[in-house]
This record gives structure tokens, C-alpha cells and sequence, in this order.
């Protein structure tokens, strides 16, 4: 019998500042950025929510120009080109044009399309196209709340990867939570999918709280890691269930891609950042973090 060796986990996040409704422009930012990764170097490229189309649409009318079709869109052709020639995974979010009998119910002709996020493989073939769940208000002028979180299983040394796009690490309608009872529904999928790598795309707003004399948004950051307290919790107060022991411990490695830059006097976050989270170690762990208004590529590699 052939072991197979613990491979690296090497993953891209690609963070930039879009500028609204300038698809090629954005694409042209990405592919430029994207010309320092080279082929084989990593197992996963990062792109955030709706990259290449720009976020702030403030109604569905507004937004229908840059919907894009879920296996041909400029989105999905990016992605597949970069996959195949990188010989590895990538995923980005982008603004899905739905079809009449999906988008519509009755007497509903607003929701024209979903906060959606497509990967392709090293082949440049279509491996998952998920909806964002948990819709932010900007979401909800135009799309339709997908149905439920993602998860997909991946050769090593990806594995079993969830995804989630921005809002959905947030709690649920009505948005009442508590560090101590949650709910934390994202976290939960995670445990309950027993998911090795966690991604998130978003395009998440600065803090208020950020400082303007710190370079990375660390109110968000802390903000990440509570919404994920099920996956570093030394006990699980909702149902008193035993902290597992080693070499049972669940780890999960999470990446959460944002994007830079301000839109429609908006102002987001940046700081993309990887943790590595063990279930009971009591406090989830930053390995790195990029900067507010950071523009670039940064490549982490996680020991397996």
C-alpha cells in the first residue's frame, strides 16, 4: 500500500480595491497581481466577493448590467484560465444572473439575481458554484438568499473545504447573538461537516472602531474570530459535549479574503487574514494579516 505524503497546504489570497462597474479594468488589476504566483507554487487562489464587478448597487436595476452567467461570465472564464495555468483551485465571488423561474416568485421581479461564488479546478473545470446565504442589506435590494452553506471535498491536501461569502459568519436574521449561546450557524456547518479549511470571500465594511493609526482593521479581525468561537472554544456551552483530545482535535484552517479600497463613499475593511483553529485551545490563533488598504497577493503555506 502507497502512503500518501502530508503535503503543504499552500494558499494565495488576491486583495485589491475594485472600482465599481469596470469589469476589464478589475480583471486587468487581478491578472497583473496574479502574474506573481507561479504555476504549481500553490494549491488555492482567493478572490473576494463580487471582485470584479465592484459591490455598492443600490437596486437590482443598477446591478443587471454586470450579472453574469455562472459558467460563462467573465468571472468564471478569469478563473478558469488562472486555474489551469497555475495547476490549482480558484474561487471568487461575482453577482449570478438567475433565471426567470428561479429569481422570480410571485410577484416578485426583485430578485433579478445571488451574491454567488464559483471555483474551478486545476483543469480549468467547474467544481462548485454556491449562493450566499445570510444576505447583508445591499444583497437584498437584488438577490435571492442561496440555501444553505457550502461544503466540498477536495483531494489533499484541501480536503473538506466549506465556503462562505461575507455575511453569512454573521448571525441569522434577526441578528441576536451572544458569545456564550451564539448561534454561530457558520461555525456549526463547519464542525458538523467536519471541514479542514474554512473560505471566506467578502467585501467587509472598516470597523468604526478601526484606528486610523493602525495599518490592519483589528476590530474586524476580532470580530472574524468571535463569529468562529465554536472552532477554538475550550467547551461547547450549548450542549456540554466534551473538548475532543489529541490526535482528535479538529483544526480548521480559515482564510478570509477581503477586499480594499472605498466605493460609493464606503469604506472596506482589507486585512484578508488565515487563522489556524483548534477545537478547546481556548483562543483562535492569527498567523498573518494584510493591511487595510493593502493591494497584492500574499501566499501562506500550512503544515499538514
Amino acid at each position: 500500500m502507497v502512503s500518501i505524503p502530508n503535503l503543504p497546504l499552500r494558499i494565495a489570497v488576491v486583495q485589491f480595491a475594485p472600482k465599481i462597474g469596470q469589469i476589464r479594468g478589475n480583471i486587468a488589476r487581478a491578472t497583473e497581481l496574479c502574474k506573481t504566483i507561479e504555476p504549481k507554487s500553490v494549491d488555492l487562489v482567493c478572490l473576494p466577493e463580487m471582485i470584479f464587478t465592484g459591490y455598492t448597487f443600490p437596486d437590482a436595476t443598477s446591478i443587471l448590467p454586470v450579472l453574469e452567467e455562472p459558467s460563462s461570465g467573465p468571472t468564471s472564464r478569469f478563473c478558469a484560465e488562472l486555474a489551469e495555468r497555475l495547476r490549482c483551485y480558484v474561487v471568487a465571488g461575482y453577482p449570478e444572473r438567475l433565471r426567470p423561474e428561479v429569481s422570480s416568485g410571485a410577484g416578485d421581479d426583485q430578485h433579478v439575481g445571488a451574491n454567488s461564488a464559483v471555483m474551478y479546478g486545476p483543469n480549468g473545470d467547474l467544481i462548485n458554484n454556491y449562493r450566499k446565504t445570510n444576505l447583508y442589506e445591499t444583497d437584498t435590494t437584488w438577490a435571492k438568499a442561496g440555501t444553505g452553506f457550502a461544503t466540498i471535498k477536495l483531494p489533499p491536501p484541501l480536503r473538506t473545504v466549506c465556503l462562505g461569502i461575507c455575511m453569512d459568519l454573521n448571525a441569522q436574521p434577526p441578528y441576536d447573538w451572544t458569545i456564550e449561546e451564539g448561534p454561530y450557524e457558520l461555525a456549526s456547518h463547519c464542525l458538523d461537516s467536519k471541514a479542514d479549511l474554512l473560505i471566506l470571500l467578502n467585501a467587509w465594511l472598516q470597523s468604526e472602531k478601526s484606528s486610523q493609526e493602525d495599518d490592519t482593521d483589528w476590530s474586524t479581525l476580532n470580530f472574524w474570530a468571535a463569529r468562529l468561537r465554536p472552532l477554538w472554544a475550550e467547551s461547547d456551552n450549548s450542549n456540554d459535549k466534551p473538548v475532543l483530545s489529541p490526535p482528535d482535535v479538529r483544526r480548521t484552517v480559515v482564510i478570509a479574503c477581503n477586499r480594499s479600497g472605498e466605493e460609493n463613499g464606503v469604506k472596506f475593511a482589507g486585512s484578508s487574514a488565515c487563522f489556524d483553529m483548534k477545537v478547546g485551545s481556548g483562543r483562535p490563533r492569527l498567523l498573518d494579516a494584510m493591511e487595510k488598504d493593502e493591494e497584492g497577493v500574499r501566499i501562506w503555506t500550512f503544515p499538514q
